[in-house]
C-alpha cells in the first residue's frame, strides 16, 4: 500500500506505430498491409494498393500542388529525391495522370544516342585519323577509343525519341551521306550534329583542327526577326564574292566560323545596317545565327580576329580587283561612261596624318582620300586609296591603268569627273591613249549670248530631258588641243560649260551624262549615312615611306605670311588712293604736300612692299617638296589601309546587291526611282518564316505596310526564284514569297 499523499505514476511514454509515418504536423502516411492511405488533418485524401505507381505519384504531386506539404518532406517520406518529385510534377502538368504512369528511363528496345565524345571519335576515325592520334587528341587511352568506335558502329544512327511535338530534323542535303575529306582530314560535308541549336560536334572538330567551316543547318520557325535579309543572298552569290574570296584567301584554317561564314556574316551585317563589329553587342547571337544556319553568330572579338587574319594576308587590293573583274564581265554594257571622284574620310584622332580639303565642310583637315569608280548607273566598280591625298590630276592615270586591265585595251571608254581633274596637258595624254573625257570647264571663259542657245529634247533611259544648249569647238594649249564645249543655260540665265572629246554623240546626251554625275555624289552620301563609310575599322597606323616627298610645311607657312602681307598692302594702297581722291587742291596743291601729310601711310606701304620682296626671296630658296624623313615634329603616318579596303569591298558588294534587287523591283513598282531602295531596305529588315523541305529553304516574308508594296515585293521574289540559287555551303535552293 502506497503512502498517503503520493499519486501513482502514469504511463506517458509514446510508443510510435511503425505503420504510420508523419509527413508534417498536418499530413501522415499510413501503411496497412498492401494498402497505403494519406491522411490530411485526420481525413483520408488518397489511397492505393502497393505497386500502383500512377496513384502513388499522383498523391505525391497533389500534396505539393495543394500546399499541404513541402516537396522535401514528401520526397523524404516516399523514399525518392526532390528532383524526381519535380520531374513528376512536370509530367503531370504536361500530360496529366497518363504521364505519371510512364516508367522511368529509356523505353525498352530503344538505343541511346552516342555521346559527343563517341561521335567525335567515330568521325575522326572515318576521316582517316589513326586510333593513336585520336587518343592523343582526346586525352584518353587507345582501348577506350577502340570501344567507342566499335560501339558507334553497332548502334548506327540514333533513333529519335517520341516527342509530343516533334521538330523537323530535315537537314541540308537530306538523303546524302556526310562526306569527309580523306586527303586533308578536314570535315567538308553536312554537319553531323543532330540538333541545329547545339553544334557541339562541329565545334569539337574545329577545335581538333578537322573543320574549315561549319555547314549551315537551318531550324524552321515563324516570324524570325530580320530574316528578310536572306532576299539578298541570291544577288550576293551572283556577284561571285564567295568564289573570289576562296580564290584569293583560300581558307582561314581550322575554324568553326570559316571564310564563307565570315564573309556572309559581314555582308548580312552591312545589309542589316550593323555598321561596325561593335554593333553586334546590341543583337542576340542566337537570333543572328539562325540567319546563317548556325547556333550562334560570331561575336565582336571573333569577327575582329577573322578580319585581322584576312588583313594579315595583304590581299585586299587583289580581292577588290577580282570582284571588279567579275562585275565588268556581268555588266559590261554599263561601262560606256565611268564616273571618277574622290571621297575624303576625315580623321579625328591624335596621330599626325596628311591633310585634305573637305569640300562639304570647306576646310582642310587631317583625312584620307579614296577614289571611287562608278558605272553609268551610279553603282560602284572599285576603289583606290590615294597616296598622301594625291589630287585627281595625279590619280587619273593610276585609275585609268586599273580600268584598262578590267575592260581591255581596245574598248572605248569615257571618264566623267569634276573640275578637280582639269588639266589640258593631261587631256592630251588621255586622248592619245584612246580615252575620252567629259568634265566641267575650269577658269575664265566668255559667256555666250542668249540668242545662240537652242532647246534640245530627248528621251534617255526612259526620262524626258530638256536642255537649252550651245555646242561649239574650242582650242586649248595654244591651239594644239581641239575639244568640244557644250554650254547649258539654266532658267535664271546661269551658264554651265562642259568640255568633252566625244564628237559622235548628240550634245543633249553628253549633257545628260555629265549632270548625272550627281548619282555618284548620292552614292557617297548614302554610304556615309547607311553603311558608315567614314567609320574607322581599326585604330592602327602605318609609317609613311621615308623617301616619299610631301609639300614642304615651311613653304606653306611662308605662303600664308605672303598672303597676309599682300592683303595688308592692298588695304594700305586702297586707303592711300581714297586719300588722294579726296585731296583738296586748295590746301595741298602739290604731290609733295600730299606725301608729307600722309607720310605714315606711305611709309607703311613701302615697308610692306619690302617685306613682301623678302618673303618672296626666302620662298624661292625653299624647295616645294621634301622627303617625309626630313619633317620636324611627330612622324607622319597613314591609317591602316588593308582592313579598311576589305571593309569597303564588303560594303560595295552589299550596295551592289541592293541595286540588283532594285532592278528586279523596278518593273513592278511605279515609284521605284523615288522610293524603291527604301522599299528594298524595308523588305530586308522584315521578319520571315523559315521552312526546310525537300531540297529547298523556303523564306516567306511578312506582309508589308500596304497591299501594293507587298505585291511588288512578291513579284520581285518570283524573279529571284527563277535564278535557282542555293544557299552558300548547302544544296538547299532558296525559295521566296510574301505571306498573304
Amino acid at each position: 500500500m502506497e503512502p498517503p499523499g503520493e499519486q501513482p505514476e502514469l504511463g506517458l511514454e509514446y510508443e510510435p506505430n511503425p505503420r504510420t509515418i508523419s509527413i508534417n504536423g498536418k499530413c501522415t502516411l499510413k501503411k496497412e498491409g498492401v494498402t497505403h492511405v494519406v491522411y490530411v488533418a485526420g481525413l483520408p485524401m488518397h489511397h492505393w494498393v502497393s505497386g500502383d505507381r500512377m496513384t502513388e505519384a499522383y498523391a505525391m504531386v497533389s500534396l505539393v500542388r495543394c500546399g499541404y506539404a513541402e516537396q522535401n518532406d514528401v520526397a523524404r517520406v516516399f523514399g525518392c529525391s526532390a528532383r524526381t518529385l519535380r520531374r513528376l510534377q512536370r509530367r503531370f502538368e504536361s500530360g496529366g495522370m497518363a504521364q505519371l504512369a510512364k516508367p522511368g528511363g529509356r523505353p525498352r528496345g530503344s538505343q541511346s544516342a552516342p555521346s559527343p565524345w563517341v561521335q567525335t571519335a567515330s568521325v575522326l576515325r572515318r576521316a582517316g585519323v589513326s586510333v593513336r592520334d585520336i587518343a592523343h587528341r582526346l586525352g584518353v587511352g587507345k582501348t577506350t577509343i577502340s570501344k567507342w568506335v566499335a560501339r558507334a558502329g553497332k548502334l548506327g544512327p540514333p533513333t529519335p525519341s517520341a516527342d509530343p511535338a516533334p521538330r523537323s530534323r530535315e537537314r541540308p542535303g537530306a538523303g546524302a551521306t556526310p562526306s569527309q575529306s580523306s586527303t586533308s582530314g578536314m570535315a567538308t560535308g553536312p554537319s553531323l550534329d543532330l540538333e541545329p541549336q547545339s553544334r557541339l560536334l562541329d565545334r569539337l572538330l574545329a577545335r581538333f583542327g578537322l573543320l574549315q567551316d561549319a555547314a549551315p543547318s537551318f531550324v524552321p520557325g515563324r516570324r524570325i526577326p530580320r530574316a528578310g535579309v536572306l532576299l539578298a543572298v541570291p544577288a550576293l552569290v551572283h556577284s561571285g564574292i564567295f568564289t573570289v574570296a576562296e580564290e584569293v584567301y583560300g581558307h582561314l584554317g581550322p575554324a568553326f566560323y570559316g571564310l564563307r561564314t565570315t564573309v556572309l556574316a559581314l555582308l548580312l551585317m552591312a545589309l542589316l545596317r550593323i555598321k561596325r563589329p561593335e554593333g553586334l553587342k546590341e543583337h542576340a547571337p542566337p537570333d543572328l545565327g539562325r540567319l546563317l544556319g548556325l547556333d550562334r553568330a560570331p561575336e565582336v572579338k571573333t569577327l575582329r580576329r577573322k578580319l585581322t587574319r584576312l588583313a594579315a594576308a595583304g590581299k585586299a587590293e587583289v580581292f577588290g580587283h577580282k570582284l571588279a573583274h567579275r562585275r565588268v564581265s556581268q555588266r559590261g554594257r554599263a561601262l560606256g561612261f565611268l564616273y571618277v571622284d574622290g571621297h575624303v574620310r576625315v580623321y579625328h584622332g591624335r596621330r599626325r596624318i596628311g591633310k585634305a580639303h573637305v569640300s562639304r565642310l570647306r576646310l582642310a583637315l587631317p583625312a584620307t582620300t579614296d577614289y571611287w569608280v562608278n558605272d553609268q548607273r551610279g553603282d560602284p566598280l572599285f576603289v583606290v586609296t590615294a597616296e598622301l591625298n594625291a589630287g585627281l590630276v595625279k590619280m587619273l592615270p593610276v585609275l585609268l591603268a586599273e580600268i584598262r586591265t578590267l575592260v581591255g585595251p581596245r574598248r572605248r571608254i569615257t571618264i566623267v569627273f569634276d573640275r578637280g581633274g582639269w588639266s589640258p596637258k593631261l587631256f592630251a595624254k588621255l586622248i592619245q591613249a584612246d580615252v575620252d573625257i567629259l568634265t566641267y570647264r575650269k577658269g575664265r571663259w566668255r559667256e555666250i549670248p542668249p540668242g545662240q542657245f537652242a532647246c534640245c529634247r530627248q528621251t534617255i533611259e526612259g526620262r524626258k530631258v530638256v536642255y537649252d544648249l550651245n555646242d561649239r569647238n574650242i582650242r586649248l594649249l595654244k591651239g594644239r588641243l581641239r575639244l568640244r564645249q557644250i554650254t547649258r543655260r539654266g532658267d535664271g540665265g546661269h551658264q554651265t560649260p562642259i568640255v568633252t572629246s566625244r564628237w559622235d554623240l548628240p550634245a543633249v546626251v553628253l549633257a545628260y551624262r555629265m549632270f548625272e554625275r550627281w548619282r555618284q555624289e548620292n552614292f557617297f552620301k548614302y554610304l556615309r549615312e547607311e553603311y558608315a563609310l567614314d567609320a574607322l575599322v581599326d585604330y592602327r597606323v602605318e609609317p609613311e615611306e621615308a623617301r616619299r616627298e610631301v609639300p614642304n610645311p615651311q613653304r606653306r607657312r611662308l605662303d600664308k605670311e605672303l598672303a597676309a602681307a599682300r592683303a595688308e598692302l592692298k588695304d594700305a594702297q586702297a586707303r592711300y588712293g581714297e586719300a588722294a581722291a579726296a585731296n583738296e587742291e586748295g590746301r595741298r596743291p602739290t604731290m609733295r604736300g600730299f606725301k608729307i601729310t600722309h607720310g605714315q601711310l606711305g611709309q607703311r606701304i613701302r615697308e610692306t612692299q619690302g617685306r613682301i620682296a623678302a618673303l618672296q626671296q626666302r620662298r624661292e630658296a625653299i624647295p616645294q617638296r621634301v622627303p617625309v624623313s626630313e619633317l620636324a615634329g611627330d612622324p607622319l603616318v597613314r591609317l591602316s589601309r588593308e582592313r579598311k579596303h576589305l571593309a569597303n569591298c564588303i560594303k560595295m558588294v552589299a550596295y551592289q546587291a541592293e541595286s540588283d534587287l532594285l532592278a528586279l523591283l523596278r518593273p513592278h513598282y511605279a515609284r521605284a526611282d523615288e522610293e524603291g531602295r527604301t522599299l528594298v531596305t524595308t523588305a530586308l529588315q522584315s521578319a520571315a518564316d523559315l521552312e526546310v523541305r525537300a531540297g529547298e529553304l523556303s523564306v516567306t516574308l511578312a506582309p508589308l505596310s500596304s497591299p501594293h508594296r507587298s505585291g511588288a515585293i512578291a513579284a520581285m521574289c518570283e524573279a529571284i526564284n527563277r535564278m535557282e540559287v542555293s544557299f552558300p555551303g548547302t544544296k538547299l535552293r532558296l525559295r521566296f514569297g510574301v505571306a498573304s
